[in-house]
């Protein structure tokens, strides 16, 4: 395997790209990812916060301290790993968090794998998803891709402007791909609206640096109240409120999570 370094965004020339390593490197012990070259992007991918625009190199521990960043967003990241990971972890690596299913992570030949067959419909579940189901029934992890969502954030790659929703895709048979990202194509920015108040609340196996079973942020944003879940479905969910319940497809395992979708749903919107 080779190892490449680029200096400048113009001598990107494919490989697999890589960060902080905490999903990519585990990815790659394990077999499920495979590349020949790995590209370093640390030096090509802006850092830090700027008023409303978050760097994607930027480190979840640098956010969590950071005054100027929303306290839905802080607050997922705080909750999001362990020391050692936040310090590591990046802004952009974990908005492209793969999912914590273990039919997929044990490279069962599932939906997400090209196969034909979700396993965690007919299997163990009770950490799966809630909504849009049918087709594969993995969560998303991220807290922070939920934060973002109720923060209405945008992003800046190096093809393209777009909001935060449209990283993401509900995988079909056609493409079986939960992301819109093109080959070689990179998270360069995130930017943030002005945010009037904001909240991330998480249920989680244990009190600590757990993926979340349950992630709810909530913002008031240009007037509005804006909800964005994680550990729900196979991307991170928008949500109007509680009525966005009334479209959950528990499986037999997870109806649980709607109860507790309801209730963080419900201290969120106190607490803004």
């Amino acid at each position: 395997m080779e190892l490449l370094r680029p200096s400048e965004l113009s001598e990107l020339d494919g490989g697999l790209p890589v960060h902080g390593g905490t999903e990519v490197v585990p990815l790659l012990r394990d077999g499920i990812l495979e590349a020949e070259q790995l590209v370093d992007i640390r030096g090509v991918t802006p850092r830090g916060v700027d008023g409303g625009t978050i760097g994607a190199g930027t480190t979840l521990a640098e956010l969590e301290l950071s005054p100027d960043v929303p306290e839905a967003l802080r607050e997922a990241c705080r909750l999001a790993a362990s020391p050692q990971l936040r310090n590591m972890g990046s802004l952009g690596g974990n908005l492209l968090q793969s999912t914590r299913c273990w039919y997929w992570r044990l490279k069962y030949p599932c939906r997400l794998h090209g196969g034909d067959r979700c396993h965690a419909r007919d299997g163990e579940h009770r950490e799966h998803a809630i909504f849009a189901n049918d087709f594969c029934a993995s969560a998303h992890p991220s807290d922070v891709a939920a934060a973002l969502l109720a923060l209405d954030a945008r992003l800046r790659t190096t093809q393209r402007e777009l909001p935060l929703a449209e990283l993401y895709r509900l995988p079909d048979e056609a493409d079986r791909r939960t992301t819109t990202l093109s080959p070689g194509e990179l998270i360069l920015e995130v930017a943030l609206p002005e945010v009037e108040s904001s909240v991330y609340l998480k249920a989680m196996d244990r009190q600590r640096w757990s993926f979340p079973q349950v992630g709810v942020a909530a913002a008031r944003v240009n007037g509005a109240v804006r909800y964005g879940l994680a550990g729900v479905a196979p991307v991170p969910w928008p949500a109007t409120g509680p009525d966005t319940l009334d479209a959950a497809t528990p499986l037999p395992r997870t109806g649980w999570k709607v109860d507790v979708v309801r209730a963080l749903m419900a201290r969120a919107a106190a607490q803004l």
